[in-house]
Protein backbone atom coordinates (compact mmCIF):
# COMPACT_ATOMS: atom_id res chain seq x y z
CA UNK A 1 0.00 0.00 0.00
CA UNK A 2 1.01 3.26 -0.86
CA UNK A 3 0.58 5.09 2.89
CA UNK A 4 1.33 2.43 5.07
CA UNK A 5 2.66 3.13 8.72
CA UNK A 6 1.81 6.81 7.68
CA UNK A 7 -0.13 9.28 9.43
CA UNK A 8 -2.20 11.72 7.81
CA UNK A 9 -4.22 14.67 9.12
CA UNK A 10 -7.30 16.06 6.99
CA UNK A 11 -8.46 19.43 7.49
CA UNK A 12 -11.94 19.72 6.79
CA UNK A 13 -12.47 15.99 6.80
CA UNK A 14 -16.13 15.95 7.61
CA UNK A 15 -16.78 17.67 4.18
CA UNK A 16 -17.45 15.97 1.16
CA UNK A 17 -13.97 16.24 -0.36
CA UNK A 18 -12.02 15.52 2.61
CA UNK A 19 -13.83 12.69 3.47
CA UNK A 20 -13.20 11.27 -0.13
CA UNK A 21 -9.64 12.43 0.56
CA UNK A 22 -9.13 10.61 4.02
CA UNK A 23 -11.13 7.77 2.80
CA UNK A 24 -8.47 7.60 -0.43
CA UNK A 25 -5.69 7.71 2.33
CA UNK A 26 -6.74 5.16 4.74
CA UNK A 27 -7.14 2.72 1.70
CA UNK A 28 -3.79 3.08 0.77
CA UNK A 29 -2.75 1.91 4.88
CA UNK A 30 -2.42 5.69 6.41
CA UNK A 31 -4.01 6.11 10.09
CA UNK A 32 -6.10 9.14 9.35
CA UNK A 33 -6.73 11.87 11.72
CA UNK A 34 -10.26 13.77 11.29
CA UNK A 35 -10.04 17.29 11.99
CA UNK A 36 -12.64 20.05 11.77
CA UNK A 37 -15.28 21.89 13.77
CA UNK A 38 -18.00 20.09 13.21
CA UNK A 39 -18.18 16.24 15.17
CA UNK A 40 -21.16 14.70 13.91
CA UNK A 41 -20.07 14.77 10.39
CA UNK A 42 -16.40 13.84 11.57
CA UNK A 43 -17.72 11.08 13.16
CA UNK A 44 -19.57 10.02 9.97
CA UNK A 45 -16.86 9.72 7.82
CA UNK A 46 -14.82 8.25 10.61
CA UNK A 47 -17.53 5.45 10.65
CA UNK A 48 -17.15 4.85 6.48
CA UNK A 49 -13.66 4.87 6.76
CA UNK A 50 -13.55 2.17 9.88
CA UNK A 51 -16.36 0.14 7.82
CA UNK A 52 -14.26 -0.51 4.73
CA UNK A 53 -11.35 -1.38 6.98
CA UNK A 54 -9.40 1.61 7.89
CA UNK A 55 -8.12 3.50 11.15
CA UNK A 56 -9.52 6.96 11.71
CA UNK A 57 -9.58 8.98 14.70
CA UNK A 58 -11.79 12.26 15.44
CA UNK A 59 -10.46 15.78 16.84
CA UNK A 60 -12.23 19.05 16.87
CA UNK A 61 -10.32 21.97 16.06
CA UNK A 62 -10.97 25.64 14.52
CA UNK A 63 -8.98 26.13 11.75
CA UNK A 64 -8.99 30.02 11.77
CA UNK A 65 -7.65 29.73 15.15
CA UNK A 66 -3.59 29.02 14.85
CA UNK A 67 -2.95 28.29 18.67
CA UNK A 68 -6.20 25.70 18.01
CA UNK A 69 -3.88 23.93 14.60
CA UNK A 70 -1.07 23.95 16.98
CA UNK A 71 -2.29 22.58 19.77
CA UNK A 72 -4.02 19.57 17.77
CA UNK A 73 -1.40 18.67 15.70
CA UNK A 74 0.85 18.41 19.00
CA UNK A 75 -1.37 16.13 19.93
CA UNK A 76 -1.39 14.07 17.12
CA UNK A 77 2.16 13.96 17.21
CA UNK A 78 2.26 12.92 21.07
CA UNK A 79 -0.40 10.01 20.62
CA UNK A 80 0.90 8.65 16.69
CA UNK A 81 4.55 9.77 17.05
CA UNK A 82 5.03 11.65 13.83
CA UNK A 83 3.11 13.32 11.08
CA UNK A 84 3.44 11.76 7.56
CA UNK A 85 1.09 14.75 5.22
CA UNK A 86 -1.51 16.93 5.98
CA UNK A 87 -4.33 18.00 3.44
CA UNK A 88 -6.49 21.12 3.70
CA UNK A 89 -9.82 20.59 2.54
CA UNK A 90 -11.46 23.08 3.94
CA UNK A 91 -14.36 25.03 1.93
CA UNK A 92 -13.80 28.73 0.89
CA UNK A 93 -17.58 29.60 1.50
CA UNK A 94 -17.44 31.24 -1.96
CA UNK A 95 -20.62 32.99 -3.60
CA UNK A 96 -20.91 31.95 -6.99
CA UNK A 97 -23.24 33.43 -9.62
CA UNK A 98 -23.00 37.04 -9.56
CA UNK A 99 -21.23 39.23 -11.88
CA UNK A 100 -18.22 41.20 -10.50
CA UNK A 101 -20.27 44.19 -11.07
CA UNK A 102 -22.67 43.36 -8.72
CA UNK A 103 -21.31 41.37 -6.14
CA UNK A 104 -20.85 43.07 -3.00
CA UNK A 105 -16.96 43.32 -1.85
CA UNK A 106 -17.61 42.01 1.13
CA UNK A 107 -18.72 38.47 -0.65
CA UNK A 108 -16.24 39.03 -3.54
CA UNK A 109 -12.91 38.85 -0.55
CA UNK A 110 -14.64 35.96 2.00
CA UNK A 111 -13.29 32.92 -0.31
CA UNK A 112 -10.34 35.03 -0.62
CA UNK A 113 -9.59 35.55 3.19
CA UNK A 114 -11.17 32.62 4.27
CA UNK A 115 -8.84 30.41 1.89
CA UNK A 116 -5.79 31.89 2.18
CA UNK A 117 -6.10 32.12 5.99
CA UNK A 118 -7.05 28.59 6.68
CA UNK A 119 -4.20 27.65 4.27
CA UNK A 120 -1.57 29.70 5.88
CA UNK A 121 -2.45 28.58 9.45
CA UNK A 122 -2.47 24.88 9.15
CA UNK A 123 -0.06 24.54 6.20
CA UNK A 124 2.59 26.38 8.14
CA UNK A 125 1.96 24.61 11.60
CA UNK A 126 2.48 21.45 10.24
CA UNK A 127 5.60 22.61 8.05
CA UNK A 128 7.37 23.17 11.57
CA UNK A 129 6.64 19.98 12.49
CA UNK A 130 7.52 18.64 9.50
CA UNK A 131 11.24 20.79 9.18
CA UNK A 132 12.23 19.25 12.74
CA UNK A 133 11.32 15.43 11.13
CA UNK A 134 12.81 16.43 7.59
CA UNK A 135 9.83 15.18 6.10
CA UNK A 136 6.74 15.51 5.10
CA UNK A 137 3.72 16.25 2.63
CA UNK A 138 1.65 19.26 3.17
CA UNK A 139 -1.43 18.95 0.33
CA UNK A 140 -4.42 21.25 -0.44
CA UNK A 141 -6.70 21.72 -3.69
CA UNK A 142 -7.83 24.05 -5.55
CA UNK A 143 -9.44 24.86 -9.08
CA UNK A 144 -9.57 25.33 -12.82
CA UNK A 145 -10.98 28.55 -12.34
CA UNK A 146 -7.57 30.06 -10.94
CA UNK A 147 -5.81 28.92 -14.16
CA UNK A 148 -9.34 29.77 -16.68
CA UNK A 149 -11.25 32.90 -16.47
CA UNK A 150 -15.00 32.08 -15.63
CA UNK A 151 -17.36 34.53 -15.56
CA UNK A 152 -19.76 35.09 -12.17
CA UNK A 153 -17.10 33.32 -10.09
CA UNK A 154 -16.82 35.95 -7.34
CA UNK A 155 -13.59 35.96 -5.60
CA UNK A 156 -12.99 32.17 -5.79
CA UNK A 157 -10.53 32.16 -8.95
CA UNK A 158 -8.55 34.68 -7.09
CA UNK A 159 -8.69 32.44 -3.86
CA UNK A 160 -7.68 29.21 -5.97
CA UNK A 161 -4.67 31.98 -7.79
CA UNK A 162 -3.60 32.59 -4.21
CA UNK A 163 -3.71 29.40 -2.67
CA UNK A 164 -1.03 27.71 -5.50
CA UNK A 165 1.25 30.72 -5.48
CA UNK A 166 1.46 29.89 -1.42
CA UNK A 167 1.85 26.17 -2.02
CA UNK A 168 5.14 27.34 -4.19
CA UNK A 169 6.52 29.82 -2.32
CA UNK A 170 5.98 27.21 0.62
CA UNK A 171 7.35 24.37 -1.28
CA UNK A 172 10.66 26.95 -2.05
CA UNK A 173 10.90 27.53 1.67
CA UNK A 174 10.85 24.11 3.22
CA UNK A 175 12.19 21.76 0.63
CA UNK A 176 15.48 22.07 2.06
CA UNK A 177 14.00 20.11 5.45
CA UNK A 178 12.95 17.49 3.28
CA UNK A 179 9.26 18.52 3.28
CA UNK A 180 7.20 18.64 -0.16
CA UNK A 181 4.14 20.80 -1.09
CA UNK A 182 1.65 19.84 -3.54
CA UNK A 183 -1.44 21.59 -4.47
CA UNK A 184 -4.47 19.39 -6.32
CA UNK A 185 -6.19 21.68 -8.97
CA UNK A 186 -9.42 19.85 -9.90
CA UNK A 187 -12.09 20.69 -12.24
CA UNK A 188 -14.54 19.75 -9.82
CA UNK A 189 -16.71 16.75 -9.26
CA UNK A 190 -20.25 16.11 -10.42
CA UNK A 191 -20.52 13.63 -7.24
CA UNK A 192 -20.14 16.65 -4.87
CA UNK A 193 -23.12 18.62 -3.45
CA UNK A 194 -21.18 22.29 -3.83
CA UNK A 195 -20.13 21.63 -7.72
CA UNK A 196 -24.02 20.51 -8.38
CA UNK A 197 -25.13 23.92 -6.45
CA UNK A 198 -22.77 26.34 -8.39
CA UNK A 199 -23.09 24.60 -11.75
CA UNK A 200 -26.96 25.11 -11.18
CA UNK A 201 -26.51 28.44 -10.50
CA UNK A 202 -23.94 28.85 -13.84
CA UNK A 203 -27.21 26.77 -15.65
CA UNK A 204 -29.98 29.23 -14.77
CA UNK A 205 -27.63 32.47 -15.44
CA UNK A 206 -27.02 30.95 -19.21
CA UNK A 207 -30.63 29.73 -19.26
CA UNK A 208 -29.93 26.41 -19.36
CA UNK A 209 -31.20 23.29 -17.27
CA UNK A 210 -28.62 21.81 -15.25
CA UNK A 211 -28.48 18.09 -16.86
CA UNK A 212 -27.86 21.12 -20.50
CA UNK A 213 -25.40 23.05 -18.46
CA UNK A 214 -23.37 19.68 -17.96
CA UNK A 215 -23.36 18.43 -21.64
CA UNK A 216 -21.98 21.45 -22.67
CA UNK A 217 -19.67 21.75 -19.50
CA UNK A 218 -18.07 18.52 -20.76
CA UNK A 219 -18.32 18.09 -24.51
CA UNK A 220 -15.39 19.78 -25.26
CA UNK A 221 -13.34 17.79 -22.22
CA UNK A 222 -10.84 15.12 -24.13
CA UNK A 223 -12.47 12.73 -21.51
CA UNK A 224 -15.99 13.80 -21.58
CA UNK A 225 -16.04 14.45 -18.33
CA UNK A 226 -15.16 15.51 -14.75
CA UNK A 227 -13.30 13.72 -12.12
CA UNK A 228 -15.13 11.89 -9.55
CA UNK A 229 -14.04 12.19 -6.12
CA UNK A 230 -12.61 9.00 -6.00
CA UNK A 231 -10.00 10.03 -8.94
CA UNK A 232 -9.47 13.35 -6.75
CA UNK A 233 -8.14 11.13 -4.00
CA UNK A 234 -6.74 8.56 -5.49
CA UNK A 235 -4.37 11.44 -7.38
CA UNK A 236 -4.17 12.50 -3.98
CA UNK A 237 -2.65 9.43 -2.30
CA UNK A 238 -0.30 9.15 -4.81
CA UNK A 239 1.13 12.65 -4.33
CA UNK A 240 1.30 12.02 -0.84
CA UNK A 241 3.40 8.46 -1.12
CA UNK A 242 6.85 8.17 -1.84
CA UNK A 243 6.54 7.10 -5.52
CA UNK A 244 5.97 10.76 -6.05
CA UNK A 245 9.30 12.11 -3.84
CA UNK A 246 10.53 14.34 -6.50
CA UNK A 247 7.61 16.24 -7.17
CA UNK A 248 6.99 19.58 -4.79
CA UNK A 249 5.80 22.96 -5.54
CA UNK A 250 2.93 22.42 -8.35
CA UNK A 251 -0.22 22.25 -8.84
CA UNK A 252 -1.36 18.92 -9.96
CA UNK A 253 -3.98 18.76 -13.02
CA UNK A 254 -7.17 16.75 -12.73
CA UNK A 255 -8.94 18.25 -14.97
CA UNK A 256 -9.80 15.23 -17.66
CA UNK A 257 -7.76 17.65 -19.93
CA UNK A 258 -10.13 20.72 -19.52
CA UNK A 259 -7.19 22.87 -18.92
CA UNK A 260 -4.03 21.91 -20.66
CA UNK A 261 -0.66 22.61 -19.04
Amino acid sequence: MLLENKVAVVFGGGGEVGRAIALGFAREGAVVYLAGRTLAKLEAAAEKIREAGGKAVVGQMDAMDPRSIEQYLDGVVKEAGHLDVTFNAISTDDVQGIPLTQIPFEQFMAPIDLGMRTQFFTATAAARIMQQQGSGVIMTISAVSGKTAYGNSGGFAISCIGIETFCRQLANEVGPSGVRVICLRSAGSLDASGLQEVFTLHAKNAGMTYEEFVQNAVKDIPLRKLPALKEIADVAAFMASERASALTGTAVNISCGQTPD
